[in-house]
């Protein structure tokens, strides 16, 4: 497998590498992480979803749906205990810490994160997964038992939330990600 570190537009400072005389090494280029994009796409993509929320649980609630598009797209209130298309309603808990299992995960991999496409991919994933978790802390019945706020609801589909749409959108991107080779430190890896 071979691994190359991507050129500026992956965060290398100074542009180029120096050249170096025969036998001696030359420095990896000095890179920057993305721990400041992951956490201001994390801390968007979450303050978005929560106002979503506190707007439609204080307008929509307990009211008819609103017709965006006919029937094929509503914005409709319902709590959702489980995961996506009502499953796992017994689940709450384990649903909870799965998602405090990725918050954890993502601050171990934002310590070698170089990557600004991975910064913002696993940004996404971060904010949603807090947004959706701060609704299993916060939201009745109670805490770690809340059920989450969902209320885009495509006809034929599962009703969902901003923050689901931004794990979703994380997901996507990490996939195309790898896909390409890029690994979140910035280097590039060829099979």
């Amino acid at each position: 497998m071979e691994r190359t570190v991507d050129g500026p537009d992956e965060g290398a400072a100074g542009g180029g590498e120096e050249e170096h005389a025969e036998g001696e090494s030359a420095a990896p280029p000095r890179r920057r992480r993305r721990i400041g994009v992951l956490a201001a796409v994390a801390g968007f993509a979450f303050a978005l979803d929560l106002v979503s929320k506190l707007v439609v649980v204080a307008e929509l609630e307990n009211h008819a749906p609103i017709e965006l598009l006919g029937s094929w797209l509503q914005l409709s209130v319902i709590r959702n205990p489980g995961a996506a298309f009502g499953l796992g309603e017994a689940l709450t808990l384990v649903l909870s810490a799965i998602a405090v299992a990725v918050v954890v995960v993502i601050a171990r991999i934002a310590r070698k994160l170089y990557s600004l496409p991975w910064a913002i991919a696993l940004g996404l994933l971060l904010g949603g997964a807090c947004g959706n978790l701060a609704d299993r802390i916060f939201r009745a019945p109670g805490v770690f038992q809340g059920a989450v706020v969902d209320f885009i609801a495509p006809k034929h589909f599962a009703v969902f939330n901003l923050a689901d749409s931004a794990i979703v959108c994380g997901g996507i991107l990490i996939v195309l990600l790898s896909f390409r080779g890029l690994d979140p430190d910035g280097t590039v890896h060829r099979d």
